[in-house]
């Protein structure tokens, strides 16, 4: 099966079968979502859910944020991982946001990702879900399924980010991040892949050269 095979079968299947897919992160407007994000680096979605809203109601602007201090804004993120450093990026976040692009989240990749807290994968998860930008963010679950797939053997995030993009329609770029997430998330986990569960067997690379012979 060549490369191009593969992903035209495993494209088409989630076009039939999930049709809608989206962030299961919650929030109302892109400063949320930027906040989320940030908060979600080596976190759980189901842990920010629960941090964001009392979050989202006492920070409820980029100003609200740019003026509190450490202290206040600590209590509110103290249960995600890495607390402190999420904290201090909130607030820096949310002052450059104000000197630079006026309280406005950019659409612009390199622009996001000139505020502090923000990475590549980061960015392209705002530009996708918000502005529907034709890219498509690479954390951990991606990078897993990319590779078990057989839709990339890159070593790093963005060479796998670069072949994905290379194969994908841009009109579905936005949805793939979502396909690849949700799929890493909850059938194709790092333990124990749910295989008997898949439907994409068909075209899954280490599924035919390992988990077959398995009896999986």
């Amino acid at each position: 099966m060549t490369r191009k095979e593969r992903f035209a079968g495993i494209v088409g299947w989630f076009e039939s079968n999930v049709p809608v897919a989206e962030t299961e992160l919650h929030y109302g407007n892109p400063y949320q979502l930027l906040v989320a994000v940030i908060l979600s680096a080596q976190c759980t979605d189901r842990r920010v859910n629960m941090v964001t809203p009392p979050l989202y109601e006492r920070f409820p602007t980029p100003q609200d944020l740019a003026s509190a201090t450490f202290d206040e804004v600590y209590p509110y993120v103290k249960s995600v991982s890495y607390p402190n450093s999420k904290a201090t990026h909130l607030i820096a976040m949310a002052q450059k946001l104000l000197a630079d692009f006026g309280g406005e989240v950019p659409s612009d990749i390199d622009a996001l990702m000139s505020l502090p807290g923000v990475g590549r994968k980061t960015a392209n998860v705002i530009a996708s879900v918000v502005y529907d930008k034709p890219v498509i963010a690479v954390d951990t679950h991606v990078f897993r399924v990319s590779h078990r797939l057989g839709l990339s053997n890159g070593k790093t995030p963005l060479e796998v980010e670069r072949d994905l993009e290379r194969h994908i329609p841009e009109h579905l770029r936005a949805r793939s991040h979502h396909w690849l997430i949700l799929h890493g998330r909850y059938t194709c986990t790092a333990r124990n892949p749910k295989c008997e569960k898949c439907g994409l067997t068909d075209w899954c690379q280490q599924y035919a050269t390992e988990y077959r012979k398995t009896g999986l």
